[in-house]
């Protein structure tokens, strides 16, 4: 059956924008919609990583998404009495090429984002319209919408990725329930302005204090957010005043200092959504998952989750990919948000507490144990790698800068990389090597300036590395070479490499 689109995406907010710019590099046709008629001009999302940062670079803009950031140089954990239990430096140049953790301001992304989208050919998002009801068929996603003049329009896609936020219509529509991890809990968020004053020293701060739980973050410019952990006896209007912020912030916004722009109660919720794929529709961002603010992985996760998800979606519409690519998409991304929805909510348990007794035990757990204090980043999970018998396999590649200064991403483009070291690529059968070459979804370096400080920080002569620069496998011989180039999801491949195996079966290895 014929299709308006191949993909719509249902919300338009960063992970929605996200995934239609991408869609729209990758050359796919898809349609966004989004309820909210304007921009929304309040903040949400505060920070993301470096990886985060990869995938904007790979749209070309990097440079302009990083002058609008602040490096996260100081991130800090005090106790009640003021002593510095957690005191680590993050604004290194991390092995990705980009600052480990960025700050800053979500509707200047947004709008850069929606710029991005809209001078691509292929996509399009329409604001003001609402989703009412999404039915499948052969092939097919029937999606009801009510547009800004109040008429109601049925549009039809091969897929659909629903972006639509914490409270999703798609997951609610489709019945899936979600896994609770943690408590619900309300805490007070104001952004605003500063104005003669620092405030508290440092760019990301956790106020364990017993007495009232409270996070500060330093954004660019003159702007900095405060959380606080709403308690029992509070009157969540009288805490929302001046008077009542300048009181539980111990001085430090006060109306002489901090001028406001959005002061609100909102709840901390750890969840996965227990499905993240009903046919043909999928959930990413807030949908799929929420996790309190304890890592700054919110909004990250959601653009890892489109970043494995396009690139699959590109294949399997082109036709060099079976469908069952897309079977991938969570089982290797469910277990990798949910461990840090886990982890979010463990370290919200902890720095939240407002038991005396428990604040201690953490003040003197986290003194002992130091390095427990920010976990290590997992691997994704089971799909289209080869972990966990190879160490690398699901980690996020690093990205050296070359000696000309080029990003080793910028080379690549939106295509696998195989990065080998000149030895082991002459060794490989001729017609092996010659297939690879030929094969424009890969790109092959062996030239040591491009290859050396990769395959040297995985300590392997050869790396396979996906569109979404997650690594699927290292390899130290020309035997474990060609059965790494066969595990590539690419229609032909498999044969071209001497592999009599259906095409793309052999995509997912067992991990």
């Amino acid at each position: 059956m014929s299709q308006d689109y191949e993909v719509v995406v249902i919300g338009g907010g960063p992970v929605g924008a996200m995934a239609l710019a991408q869609l729209g590099h990758a050359g796919v046709r898809a349609l966004g919609v989004e309820r909210e008629p304007e921009l929304w001009q309040q903040a949400r999302a505060v920070h993301f990583d470096a990886e985060a940062m990869r995938s904007f670079q790979a749209m070309g803009r990097g440079a302009e998404i990083a002058a609008l950031t602040k490096p996260m140089c100081d991130y800090r954990m005090e106790n009640e009495a003021g002593e510095t239990l957690i005191a680590q430096p993050t604004g290194e140049w991390g092995p990705q090429s980009w600052h480990g953790e960025n700050l800053f301001h979500q509707p200047e992304i947004d709008a850069l984002l929606r710029a991005e989208v809209d001078r691509l050919p292929s996509v399009e998002l329409r604001l003001g319209t609402t989703l009412m009801e999404v039915v499948q068929g052969d092939d097919v996603v029937r999606c009801q919408v009510r547009t800004p003049e109040g008429a109601t329009q049925t549009l039809t896609a091969r897929w659909v990725i629903a972006c639509d936020g914490a409270t999703s219509t798609v997951r609610r529509l489709l019945d899936i329930p979600t896994e609770n991890l943690g408590t619900d809990d309300p805490w007070l968020v104001a952004d605003g302005r500063l104005h003669d004053t620092d405030g508290i020293k440092g760019d990301m701060v956790f106020l364990g204090r017993h007495t009232r739980p409270a996070l500060w973050i330093r954004l660019p410019g003159d702007r900095a957010r405060m959380e606080f952990k709403v308690l029992p006896g509070d009157d969540p209007q009288e805490i929302a005043t001046a008077e009542g912020l300048a009181r539980i912030s111990q001085g430090v916004l006060t109306p002489r200092t901090f001028d406001p722009e959005r002061v609100a109660v909102y709840t901390f919720r750890a969840r996965v959504a227990a499905s993240w794929r009903v046919g043909n529709v999928f959930l990413a961002g807030d949908a799929a998952h929420q996790a309190p603010p304890m890592f700054g992985m919110g909004l990250c996760a959601g653009l890892r989750d489109v970043a494995n998800l396009v690139w699959k979606l590109r294949l399997v519409a082109l036709g060099r990919a079976r469908p069952s690519l897309l079977d991938t998409y969570e089982s290797e991304r469910r277990e990798h948000a949910r461990y840090w929805v886990h982890k979010a909510a463990t370290m919200a348990t902890l720095i939240q507490t407002t038991d005396p007794e428990v604040a201690a035990q953490r003040d003197a757990y986290i003194r002992a144990h130091p390095e427990d204090s920010y976990p290590a980043a997992p691997a994704l999970g089971p799909g289209l790698h080869t972990g966990p018998a190879d160490r690398h396999g699901g980690l996020i590649s690093a990205q050296p800068i070359l000696s000309d200064g080029t990003r080793l991403d910028d080379l690549v483009g939106r295509r696998f990389l195989l990065a080998v070291s000149p030895q082991l690529l002459a060794e490989l059968p001729e017609f092996v090597r010659t297939a690879l070459e030929d094969e424009p979804e890969v790109t092959v370096l062996s030239s040591p300036q491009h290859v050396s400080a990769l395959l040297a920080s995985l300590e392997a002569s050869a790396v396979l590395v996906r569109p979404d620069r997650y690594v699927l496998g290292t390899a130290q011989t020309p035997a474990a070479l060609e059965e790494l180039v066969r595990l590539l999801p690419l229609a032909g491949a498999q044969e071209s490499c001497g592999d009599a195996s259906p095409q793309g079966d052999a995509a997912v290895a067992p991990s």
